[in-house]
């Protein structure tokens, strides 16, 4: 077997999916990129913490971009009606990868 056969471009496949950004007290935390929805003209990303993964709640930012052409900042969304439309997008999109309940 050859030892690159998970690797793209030098990066292990497993973690190419990884983002680590850094929280409210500016420490790192990282998250599994699940998918980028695109609502009302704007774009936000769906994001798994991987040390909370067992909770299985995702955490929703809206992508906003900075003046670097090559970094976006994510920012909180507070529109509980932004939040929902774009997570029942994000559910009808993945109906058949996860498996959905409804939270307390």
């Amino acid at each position: 077997m050859n030892e690159d056969e998970n690797m793209i471009d030098g990066i292990d496949e497993d973690l190419s999916n990884i983002i680590i950004l850094n929280d409210e007290n500016g420490d790192e935390v990282q998250f599994e990129f699940l998918d980028l929805i695109e609502y009302e003209q704007e774009e936000y990303v769906v994001l798994l913490p991987v040390e909370e993964e067992d909770s299985g709640e995702v955490v929703i930012l809206k992508v906003e971009e900075t003046e670097s052409e090559t970094e976006d900042s994510y920012v909180s969304v507070t529109d509980e009606e932004v939040l929902n439309a774009v997570f029942e997008i994000f559910k009808e999109k993945f109906k058949d990868e996860f498996n959905f309940t409804e939270g307390e």
